[in-house]
């Protein structure tokens, strides 16, 4: 069999157990692709399950190829495919692991990329987009309104801020210091995260807030929220399951995929307005996935980490 080149782990651990190695070149079934990877998004996700920290939520086999999404070029195709042609460049989620040269994906969780997206932004929609998405809807959403966002200058974060303000919600971003010229630059309103937030953005929003989103689960973030909000029901954590239990808030660990087109195609029609924003923090080669994880875990991102595989 075709042998092509992985990043995988044997065993869970901190990421030099992350290795460089062959893996089997995967065959697509009823309704698969195969997709030459070109690039890899990072997210939270691939650290948290090479670490052990999820394998209660999701039972990994070992060894393991993390990713779960990517962007290249459709190589083959299983049997039933009609969406997309060998030859088309596209986005999406994948059913096999990422950072690897080839992976497989559901030809219905993908998206044709537009020629004008460049590869590494592309590889970083998918998840981040979703989740978003998802998020603003769970919530409730709606323009007039006043949504606070606690890691804004994030991945997820990033794409909420540009969704709530095409939907004509005012948005209070939360962020380091050095990221609040980027955050006014997509329309939020930025304030400085730790101790007195709830107070910094009183100032800001002195009639209240109306929902929050924690993309983050760092200090009391749902606390916060719950606080200015006065309404449990509308605080969303997508990294602090305890602290959504303990304030009576609503948790969101992950969906189901099934709004990764849409969310991929909302992010897209911005992009084709010329107002999309998706700055890439770092693009590390396969070779140094270790490398992307360690940062990816350090946290105070600007944007997405990336993986360039081709």
């Amino acid at each position: 069999m075709t042998k092509i080149k992985a990043i995988s782990f044997s065993s869970f651990g901190p990421a030099e157990v992350l290795r460089l190695g062959d893996a089997d070149l995967p065959a697509p079934g009823p309704g698969q692709v195969r997709i030459a990877v070109r690039c890899a998004g990072v997210n939270p996700l691939d650290h948290k399950i090479r670490s052990g920290a999820m394998e209660a939520v999701f039972p990994t086999e070992l060894p393991h190829v993390p990713g779960v999404e990517a962007s290249g070029v459709v190589e083959a195709v299983g049997e039933g495919v009609t969406e997309v042609c060998a030859g088309d460049a596209v986005l999406g989620r994948t059913l096999t692991g990422a950072y690897a040269d080839a992976a497989l994906a559901r030809a219905d969780q993908l998206v044709v990329k537009p020629l004008s997206l460049p590869w590494e932004e592309a590889a970083a929609l998918p998840v981040a987009a979703e989740t978003a998405l998802r998020s603003l809807t769970e919530l409730g959403v709606g323009a007039g309104e006043t949504l606070l966002v606690h890691g804004a200058a994030g991945g997820v974060g990033t794409l909420a801020v540009q969704f709530a303000r095409a939907r004509d919600v005012r948005v209070i971003g939360t962020a380091s210091e050095f990221n609040h010229e980027y955050l006014r630059g997509l329309g939020a309103l930025p304030v400085t995260y730790g101790e007195g937030l709830a107070g910094r953005v009183r100032g800001i929003a002195p009639e209240g807030v109306d929902a929050a989103l924690d993309a983050v689960g760092k200090g009391d973030a749902v606390g916060v929220s719950v606080e200015v909000t006065g309404d449990p029901g509308r605080v969303l954590s997508l990294a602090d399951a305890e602290g959504a239990r303990r304030h009576g808030a609503r948790f969101s660990s992950g969906g189901t995929g099934a709004g990764t087109v849409p969310a991929i195609e909302a992010a897209i029609a911005l992009h084709e307005a010329g107002i999309l924003q998706l700055p890439i923090h770092r693009v590390y080669p396969l070779s140094e996935a270790a490398e992307a994880h360690r940062a990816s875990e350090h946290g105070h991102l600007t944007g997405k980490i990336v993986i360039a595989v081709a």
